[in-house]
């Protein structure tokens, strides 16, 4: 017999004579009774939060307006003749130096991008007096931030956010839309401007 044998055996015997002594030796025990109790159903509420703000920069800021206003459609033209992904009337195209077909501009991402950049800096320049005065402020009921005061530009134009602000005179879309509403939907956006 092998060495590795002998051993297994001699640890097999072993365990068999503690386990015949210990069953001798002690003393026999009741078995242990368990009783079942019916679960009832609990009801739990379990609430996660994200520990991660939420991303609010130039791009969220240009997707939110995007799908406001188009549902981040480039082709799409409303019942009002506006255009594109930020629904660009042909009088503004026209005061930023964008000429070109509807078919053009409603083919072209890139050029309603550039004609979004444009817009948002021109309003800026124009609002910029206010927005140093007021951006983090509350005016007529509002808190001011320069991502809502540039949307609320884009939405009526800037001569009517500076009316707003001079007056508190309240200016509306052609849908409707308040310009206060997208200053308080596209407020805090972190914009390169």
């Amino acid at each position: 017999m092998r060495k590795s044998t002998k051993i297994v055996l001699s640890l097999l015997l072993v365990s068999l004579v503690v386990s015949a002594y210990t069953a001798l030796t002690l003393p026999k025990q009741e078995p242990i009774v368990v009783k079942q109790i019916p679960l009832q159903p609990i009801s739990v509420k379990i609430e996660i939060k994200s520990e991660l703000p939420a991303i609010k920069n130039h791009t969220a800021f240009l997707d939110a307006i995007g799908h406001y206003e188009s549902g981040n459609r480039y082709t799409i033209v409303n019942r009002f003749g506006y255009m594109g992904r930020y629904q660009f009337g042909k009088s503004t195209l026209k005061s930023l130096d964008i000429n070109v077909s509807r078919k053009t501009f409603l083919n072209s991402p890139y050029l309603q991008e550039e004609a979004m950049d444009r817009l948002l800096t021109e309003n800026y320049k124009s609002l910029r007096r206010y927005l140093k005065k007021y951006d983090g402020k509350v005016v007529h009921g509002v808190y001011v931030t320069k991502s809502g005061t540039l949307a609320a530009a884009h939405l009526v134009g800037a001569g009517a956010v500076s009316k707003w602000f001079r007056r508190g005179t309240q200016a509306k879309d052609a849908n409707g839309t308040r310009l206060t509403t997208y200053m308080k939907v596209f407020a805090n956006y972190d914009l390169d401007i």
